[in-house]
């Protein structure tokens, strides 16, 4: 773990530079409003260690997959998140050398991020080799208040001399991605501009093989700049406004302000940008520029932009703010992952979802996967409206035909479903072959989380709607994916990896088998609940009789592997083969990046919840003793090396009285990025656990339950805890619920 950061309630901060966890600080304080975002990068010039990223929602480029073979249905490309045009640049010049960060003596260093405001901040006392010190001061924010626009403060004085000082705002689309083959781009230019104080620059992705469409991405900036001076009191005030000269290259345009400075003046730079992108559907591609540098414009033009952008945090941050008082580590923890998912994902536009990194990194392809289902829609239920939740829903619904052509490929038919593990349009483009063909069981979050939806809402039009052709697709998958074992007399799962991915091509793994076998059982059920099921059945070409009755006998039939001498579920056919051990006698963590594949495969150790992922999706249909025992089998193997693991173990633990475990595995899914548990902040951070640690808290300790739409509160709270306090959106309005160790009380809002 990585202790060097500081924090209180609302603010995260380093009070020195620390070189070598600079990566994990752009990580942790990278801005977004669900339209775009970049890391906690610096403006200036800096060649130590970095990865420069600035990313655009729904934009993205297929690049080729890569392997050694090629097996029938494996994907034709990879989706990359690309990183986009850098937009925050300002370079810095005295007496015309570039100052960098990396090569400079740092007399004094402080960047802070401040979750409250969505703003980032850095302040630091640079001196360069010939003894010119100079401070800089930053600030930065990406609106949402207007999704289109960001905005930059810069400021640099010079404090031990005088001579020229020279501000660059530029816009520089000549990027790469960091896992880019040979330095490869992925970015042509198409236009660029310069007038006055303003500059845009228009980009498209290259042409690719695969009918994915190009996008185009148009930035403009409007600089406003001044010098400063001391007046003979201290204070200080801006005058002059300074001409700039331009700077034109490939893939970038640049404004370049000079000017002669006495000691203790500077420059200051206001740069706003507008981001607008094709895929967008609000321009046309040769209208984005035009377009562009008119919203900097007037967004320039808005003295109270950030006053409006701090507003609409404050709203924001009114009706999903969790307090916890008496512990400031757990505080700054939710409130980091509450504040990275509200600027990752606002759900006004169906077609987009919610990326493993966020805007936070390009590890990963794709923004779709199974986690939006299983972590995700709770959250957003719960904090925002609900047609947010319903809108990811409408997503995968808008994919289903992509969905029913993945199981094509794999030989599946009639109208069988399966969703892609990860997708940026509907098609699969992991290259992963055990993750590809094998982790299937994401079909059976997306059946959950339509259940999990209307279990809330009460919105039992959506299966009308949408729903039922979903469950269809998937109950149809799984109805041809099992087949008849004549040794077992049941049917049989076989060739699969479970959501412990340290097992792979494994038979009858319990939780898919399980999450199988539900979805047949809800996709029945849910036949009564339409009133328009004849026309459901005839677009979905559905043979009742015939396929219901497979339906009920794979129902009736399923295999699930068990082992009566301990009483639990086993998570898979020759488990007790292993040799049984306990995380606590590994002298080597974590084992993903210490130990082979081969050592990992044939080991016993869990990466994440995989039984215990079934017992929390459907806890109402085990016992407590039951709960008990798999959670005592299986939590000591759990090495956690999944973001997704220690909230789902946080919640069981709460359920069984087990508080410190508990406590521990919030801790763990609350700071994972903060603290850096798994040696991978550097890559971006993990936005969708980050909805498993306001689960761990609702769910766990405050005890919530939604049970057809109505609120169950059975709390658990930890000792370090004082009290807990939260809001929730419920069919009946909105509650608030503060929850102490004498009990707890509701409010109406």
């Amino acid at each position: 773990m990585k202790n060097y950061l500081k924090y209180d309630e609302w603010k995260i901060w380093e009070d020195r530079f620390h070189a070598e966890y600079n990566e994990v600080t752009e990580s942790i304080m990278s801005l977004g409003n669900g339209k775009f975002g970049v890391r906690g990068n610096f403006e200036e010039r800096f060649t130590g260690h970095t990865l420069q990223g600035s990313y655009v929602a729904g934009v993205w480029f297929p690049d080729k997959t890569r392997v050694g073979w090629w097996k029938n249905g494996y994907p034709d490309y990879f989706a990359k998140v690309i990183n986009s045009v850098n937009w925050i640049g300002v370079d810095v010049e005295v007496n015309g050398e570039t100052v960098d960060l990396a090569r400079a003596v740092i007399l004094e260093f402080h960047r802070e991020i401040n979750l409250e405001t969505g703003t980032l901040m850095r302040y630091c006392t640079l001196e360069l080799a010939d003894g010119k010190q100079v401070r800089i001061h930053t600030q930065r924010f990406c609106s949402i208040s207007n999704d289109h626009i960001g905005q930059v403060d810069f400021e640099v004085r010079a404090l031990n001399f005088s001579g020229k000082i020279a501000l660059v705002s530029y816009l520089d689309g000549d990027v790469k991605n960091k896992d880019s083959n040979h330095d490869e781009r992925f970015w042509l230019e198409v236009a660029k501009t310069t007038a006055g104080h303003s500059a845009t620059l228009q980009v498209r992705t290259r042409p690719n093989p695969f009918g994915v469409p190009q996008f185009d991405v148009a930035v403009a900036m409007q600089n406003q700049v001044s010098l400063i001076r001391s007046s003979e009191n201290g204070s200080t005030f801006h005058s002059s406004e300074i001409s700039p000269s331009e700077i034109l290259k490939e893939k970038y345009t640049g404004l370049k302000y000079e000017k002669e400075v006495v000691q203790n003046e500077g420059l200051s730079l206001r740069k706003t940008v507008a981001i607008l992108n094709s895929n967008s559907n609000d321009y046309a591609a040769d209208e984005l520029p035009d377009a562009a540098r008119k919203q900097a414009e007037a967004a320039s033009q808005n003295h109270h932009l950030l006053h409006e952008h701090r507003n609409a945090w404050e709203k924001a941050w009114e009706n999903c703010d969790i307090v916890i008082e008496g512990d400031i580590s757990a505080q700054i923890g939710i409130r980091f992952n509450i504040f990275h998912l509200l600027q990752t994902y606002n759900g006004t536009d169906s077609r987009l979802n919610i990326g493993p990194k966020g805007f936070t990194g390009e590890k990963y392809g794709g923004v779709t996967y199974w986690d939006t289902e299983a972590y995700c829609i709770p959250f957003y239920l719960a904090s925002s409206d609900f047609s947010v939740a319903r809108n990811l829903l409408v997503y995968r619904y808008n994919h289903l035909s992509k969905a029913i052509e993945n199981a094509k490929k794999l030989g599946f038919k009639d109208g069988a479903a399966l969703y892609p593990m990860v997708t940026m349009n509907g098609e699969e483009c992991h290259n992963e072959w055990e993750i590809t063909f094998e982790e299937i069981h994401r079909n059976g979050a997306i059946a959950y989380a339509i259940y999990d939806y209307i279990n809330y809402t009460g919105d039992e039009a959506y299966l009308a709607g949408y729903g039922l052709e979903v469950l269809i697709g998937i109950s149809r998958f799984w109805a041809q994916r099992v087949n008849w074992s004549a040794d077992k007399q049941r049917y049989v799962m076989l060739g699969v990896t479970g959501p412990n991915e340290y097992e792979n091509n494994v038979n009858n793994n319990w939780y898919t088998s399980y999450i199988a076998v539900w979805t047949l059982k809800y996709t029945l059920e849910a036949f009564g609940k339409v009133n328009n099921l004849p026309a459901i059945l005839e677009k979905t070409g559905f043979k009742k009789e015939e396929e219901t009755a497979r339906w009920k006998d794979i129902i009736e039939k399923m295999y699930f592997p068990y082992d009566p001498s301990r009483d639990v579920f086993l998570q898979q056919d020759g488990f007790l083969d292993k040799e049984l051990l306990t995380v606590d006698q590994l002298a080597e963590r974590p084992i993903n990046q210490k130990w082979s594949w081969d050592r990992i495969l044939r080991s016993c150790f869990i990466k994440q919840a995989d039984v215990l992922q079934g017992l929390y999706f459907f806890e109402d249909d085990f016992d407590e003793d039951t709960h008990r025992r798999n959670f005592d089998f299986y939590e000591p193997m759990t090495v956690h090396e999944s973001s997704l693991s220690p909230c789902v173990h946080s919640i069981l633990a709460c359920k069984l009285g087990k508080t410190e475990k508990a406590y521990e595995m919030y801790l763990r899914t609350s700071r994972l990025d903060l603290d850096d548990y798994n040696n991978d902040t550097e890559d971006g951070l993990h936005i969708t656990s980050m909805a498993g640690t306001w689960l761990s808290v609702v769910k766990g300790f405050a005890g919530i339950r939604v049970r057809n739409t109505e609120l169950e509160i059975n709390p658990h709270l930890p000792g370090q805890w004082k009290s807990l306090t939260f809001r929730m959106g419920t069919k009946s309005g909105l509650k608030e619920i503060y929850i102490d160790h004498e009990g707890y009380r509701v409010r109406e809002i």
